[in-house]
């Protein structure tokens, strides 16, 4: 049976948690696993130790991500639904290359994180290489511990600090290089207060009453941003400009369809030569992601990945 009807083909969490084979590559989950009220086992979903604990198990099994691990209080993702976007987007990059999805592809992550999780995902699905941005030095101490800790990993997902507040890809792609694709988590409140009315929000639904920290947790950068995703979409658009010839398709998810319109305004002002919305779904939640490119359909197919190197 299904959990999460929606998901990608190729996405590896079709299924329910196979709890005996986690368990096996993760013997830490076993503390937090018991009985589902609807037979077999479940874990606490409110527990933010125990879905942490989830997650490294579903990366040492799927992805053989033996050793991960993130402070508190950083963003622990959703694996399946971030699998989703990697899928998707290799999908997005197969339709320039006579449909087969490219393994020789570079790919730019703005706002690696503390988890890593793209990169990790996306190198172990597709090989792809990754360079992972991040303003936060918590947060780059954190996803470098991860990759120096999984052998092989420093080969192909390298970290660099965006040191220019404000900015974006402004300082972190450099003259020279080339990436076939960037992707982007932005925050998308639009201030603390309604960041944290979100995170009440999620805690009444999970039935917690007192102020324990949210199970998915979040950083300040992590969750908002003056003016919220429209605002930093806005930006990432305005700076794509720069690197017209540098990135294939600049991606970034959008939590809100109601944003759309503003953000196709922004892009049309920009120049861009093709926009596409791609539709996602893990079970009710519906979430998209939206690609542009400044290169014409000859051009992004002639565009070899020369690797950002």
């Amino acid at each position: 049976m299904t959990t999460k009807p929606g998901l990608h083909p190729r996405n590896r969490h079709q299924h329910r948690y196979d709890f005996n084979a986690l368990q096996q590559d993760c013997p830490e989950l076993n503390a937090f696993v018991r009985p589902s009220p609807a037979g077999g086992t479940t874990i606490d979903f409110a527990d933010p130790v125990a879905v942490k604990t989830l997650n490294k198990a579903l990366l040492a099994h799927f992805y053989q991500v033996k050793n991960w691990d993130i402070p508190d209080g950083f963003l622990c993702p959703p694996v399946p639904g971030r699998a989703d976007y990697v899928h998707h987007l290799a999908d997005l990059l197969a339709q320039d290359h006579n449909g087969v999805v490219p393994r020789d592809v570079t790919v730019l992550d703005i706002g690696v994180g503390a988890n890593c999780i793209y990169p990790l995902i996306g190198h172990h699905e597709y090989g792809w290489r990754f360079t992972g941005s991040e303003v936060s030095d918590e947060a780059l101490k954190s996803a470098n511990a991860i990759i120096l800790a999984n052998p092989g990993l420093n080969k192909a997902i390298r970290l660099r600090r965006q040191k220019t507040p404000g900015a974006i890809l402004t300082g972190v792609i450099h003259k020279n290089e080339f990436y076939d694709a960037t992707m982007c988590n932005p925050p998308f409140h639009d201030s603390l207060a309604t960041a944290t009315a979100s995170s009440e929000r999620k805690r009444r639904n999970l039935g917690l009453k007192d102020s324990a920290p949210l199970n998915f947790g979040g950083q300040e950068q992590e969750l908002w941003c003056e003016g919220g995703e429209v605002a930093f979409i806005t930006t990432l658009i305005q700076e794509s400009k720069a690197f017209a010839r540098q990135v294939k398709w600049f991606t970034t998810l959008v939590s809100k369809g109601d944003n759309l319109p503003e953000l196709y305004r922004a892009l049309q002002q920009a120049g861009v030569e093709k926009v596409v919305k791609v539709e996602m779904s893990q079970g009710q939640k519906q979430s998209r992601f939206i690609a542009w490119t400044f290169l014409n359909d000859a051009q992004r197919s002639r565009r070899a990945s020369a690797g950002a190197r």
